[in-house]
């Protein structure tokens, strides 16, 4: 039996951050261990959560013209 809840985040891979942002994996762990991108460490591998992502994101934003 499995139980659904909405407010559970939303993890990702840094593989999957990697496609979405458009850069390499490696760009991803360096934002990790700066301290600009929240992870979770799970194992050997990492997690971020979506509201991390798009938090980061947003503080990088650049409105031109």
């Amino acid at each position: 039996m499995q139980k659904e809840n909405a407010s559970l985040p939303n993890f990702m891979t840094v593989g999957e951050v990697a496609d979405l942002m458009r850069v390499s994996s490696m760009t991803v762990y360096r934002l990790i261990k700066a301290g600009d991108l929240g992870a979770v460490r799970v194992g050997k591998s990492y997690r971020i959560r979506e509201d991390d992502i798009n938090s980061f994101l947003a503080s990088r934003y650049n409105q031109t013209g």
